[in-house]
């Protein structure tokens, strides 16, 4: 029985290893695959283009007049080791004809640094299985696994961050409180030996003993304060994360008679001191980079209030408000619990929700001997899965990824249950046919073992490859395409590009300088900017006929500078190829317009919720421009059977319709020329 258990956890640690291997591997493949723009236009976007000097879309969340967003941890976190490899690159550039600052490197190298930051994560949950004496193989292996994991920690967004310092968190104040809970015992259990003793020679020994126990009140009180600033400045959210956590590491023996109010109080002044220097840190910072405080100031100590921002200050101020939050999206008030959990862990979600509403029952029905002790280890896991949930489920904005904090605990806790199922015993007091079959083909561990493994292990391959290569898979690509394009044009030749029912493309991976840096000729000392080479024009899920508007009165005009100052111009259109057969329609039933759109390629795969396949109706060639060769450029009409729905040949058409539309075209827009 103990060689097969062995034999299990080194099974599961190889295979924990080799999930670690494909999660790094991930990174270099790449994953074209496109979360949500805030993996970009909050860190890569506005870096890069500080670092290079690139033409990059700031957002209003780094607005100097009203800044929400800390710069301090992108700062040390990517600004730095792109100025490193900005220095490598010159020489590699030099010596090896290899270019560092490419589309494919601005790409991979942040989502590096973001996958060795993600391995914090493991090395918490190792901690912490080892400090409590619990099986770690498994729930290694069930955090590997989990696509939370292999594609959302290796994103660039502050929520992934905010994951690894939420687990560095627990793991320190899970091991202060078994800490505190040893010396406490220790210390209790000399006193009462102390007080037992007949002789002062024993009482001296038992006195020096009890005085030798290492303190452990205000243990690792300076790391825990500045972890907590640094998470609220790298995302304010993390008050709510990290609020539980600090309130079981000051809550600590409490109910012992060593641990008084005092030592409460003392805790809680000491917490706020040595966060001190951190906050001062990271504000003074976020001033200097925003303009709020100049070296010439401080050198002349002029320095008032209105000389610092906080960010997260203005980040609660923005967010409280439902009106801005409205803007972003609104959602109902059950969607953390009952949709993004199940969506992020599926069946362990499932797991962790029905486990919650468990404990809840038992608590209204006063069974309170059954529920876990506040300072238990139990309760702060839940503490730190469940309080963060409701109190963000308050917000009217809520999107799965601003869960990413509650993956350990809930790992932590409930990953076992994928082995035993939800039940280890039989739940519930009264028998009956219905009871027993829910038992045994869901709750029970025989279930468990047949289905919860595959569903959990399914589950994570089918979210792997839809948010880490096919969702919104063709924007990366249309970026690289119009990278190396611009490259082989000449530098006078205006290039723009319409964009409809896609994400925003992120314009660091263009490598073009900025329009608004200040130059200056050397020959003659003139100051002058660069002129604007590339345009983007993103029209969000327009309907197509005002698209066709908005595309013809760019044509129009870019036609009258060419006509007026000879000003070259290339017109583009990028769009999902569900949207092929319409937009065909639309271009040549205005056949008095004159515009001419032609297929230029076409990125696989790409896939647009905004723009989802129609599962009938679309045709493998209805992404071909030109009308009049339809019936020669298909060679499945010359073997269709129009009168046999069940043919082969219109199966295979479907099927075909169906594959070309996980794809983002790109069409080249110009102006049709007049046949006489």
């Amino acid at each position: 029985m103990n060689s097969r258990k062995i034999q299990h956890e080194e099974t599961s640690l190889v295979s924990y290893y080799i999930l670690c291997f494909l999660r790094v591997v991930l990174v270099f493949v790449p994953q074209t695959g496109y979360i949500h723009p805030d993996e970009f236009f909050q860190s890569v976007e506005v870096i890069v283009g500080d670092e290079y000097g690139l033409e990059v879309t700031r957002t209003w969340e780094f607005n100097n007049t009203f800044p929400i967003r800390s710069i301090t941890l992108p700062y040390f976190g990517l600004k730095l080791p792109f100025s490193f490899l900005r220095f490598l690159s010159m020489y590699t550039k030099y010596y090896f004809g290899i270019n560092l600052r490419g589309s494919y490197v601005t790409l991979v190298f942040p989502r590096f640094l973001m996958v060795a930051l993600s391995f914090v994560n493991d090395w918490s949950l190792q901690k912490i299985c080892t400090a409590y004496g619990l099986q770690s193989q498994f729930r290694l292996l069930t955090l590997a696994s989990s696509y939370v994991m292999l594609v959302y920690s290796t994103r660039t967004f502050t929520n992934s961050i905010e994951m690894a310092l939420c687990s560095l968190l627990l793991y320190i104040v899970s091991d202060c409180m078994i800490h505190s809970n040893t010396v406490i015992y220790q210390k209790e259990f000399l006193e009462e030996k102390y007080q037992k003793a007949r002789n002062n020679v024993e009482k001296v020994k038992l006195y020096k003993l009890k005085s030798s126990l290492p303190r452990h009140s205000l243990n690792k009180c300076a790391l825990v304060a500045t972890l907590c600033v640094a998470g609220v400045f790298n995302r304010p959210t993390f008050l709510l994360f990290g609020m539980p956590l600090v309130f079981h590491w000051l809550l600590r023996g409490m109910g012992t008679r060593t641990v008084s109010f005092a030592d409460f109080n003392a805790r809680i002044v000491t917490f706020v001191l040595s966060a001190l220097p951190a906050l001062v840190f990271f504000i003074v910072v976020d001033s200097f980079y925003y303009g709020y405080l100049t070296p010439a100031e401080l050198e002349r100590m002029e320095i008032g209030i209105d000389n610092f921002v906080v960010t997260p200050l203005n980040f609660i101020r923005y967010n409280i408000n439902s009106e801005n939050t409205k803007q972003h999206g609104v959602h109902p008030y059950y969607l953390h619990l009952l949709v993004n959990i199940p969506v992020l862990y599926n069946v362990l979600g499932v797991i962790a929700v029905v486990s919650f509403f468990t404990i809840m029952y038992r608590f209204a029905s006063n069974e309170l001997t059954n529920l876990p002790r506040a300072q238990s280890f139990v309760g702060l896991m839940l503490s730190a899965i469940f309080f963060p949930i409701f109190m963000l489920s308050s917000i009217n904005h809520q999107e799965p990824r601003f869960l990413l904090p509650i993956t350990l605990p809930l790992v932590l806790l409930y990953a076992p249950k994928l082995k035993s199922g939800f039940c280890s015993s039989y739940p519930f007091k009264i028998r009956s046919r219905f009871k027993d079959f829910l038992y045994n083909y869901v709750l029970s561990t025989r279930s468990s073992s047949r289905y919860l493994f595959q569903v959990w292990y399914s589950t994570n391959l089918a979210l792997t490859l839809f948010y880490g290569f096919i969702h919104q898979g063709g924007v990366y690509q249309l970026a690289a395409h119009f990278a190396h394009h611009i490259e082989l044009r000449s530098a006078t030749t205006q290039i723009h590009l319409v964009t409809s029912h896609i994400y925003s493309m992120p314009q660091c991976f263009l490598n073009l300088p900025s329009s608004q840096t200040l130059l200056i000729n050397p020959a003659n000392g003139q100051k002058y900017r660069r002129g604007k080479q590339f345009f983007l024009y993103e029209y969000g899920s327009m309907e197509l006929p005002e698209l066709y508007r908005k595309v013809k009165l760019i044509l129009d005009i870019s036609e009258m500078k060419a006509i007026s100052s000879n000003q070259k111009y290339e017109l583009y259109l990028a769009i999902p190829s569900s949207l092929a057969e319409e937009l065909n329609d639309v271009f040549h039933n205005r056949t008095t317009a004159l515009v001419k759109h032609s297929q230029v390629t076409v990125f696989y795969p790409h896939l647009s919720l905004e723009a989802p396949p129609k599962m009938l109706g679309q045709h493998l060639c209805g992404i071909n421009t030109d009308l009049d060769e339809l019936g020669d450029t298909c060679p499945i009409y010359a073997h269709e059977d129009e009168q046999n729905p069940y043919s082969l040949a219109r199966i295979l058409r479907q099927f075909s319709s169906l594959a070309h539309q996980f794809g983002l075209i790109l069409y080249r827009i110009e102006v049709r020329k007049r046949i006489k």
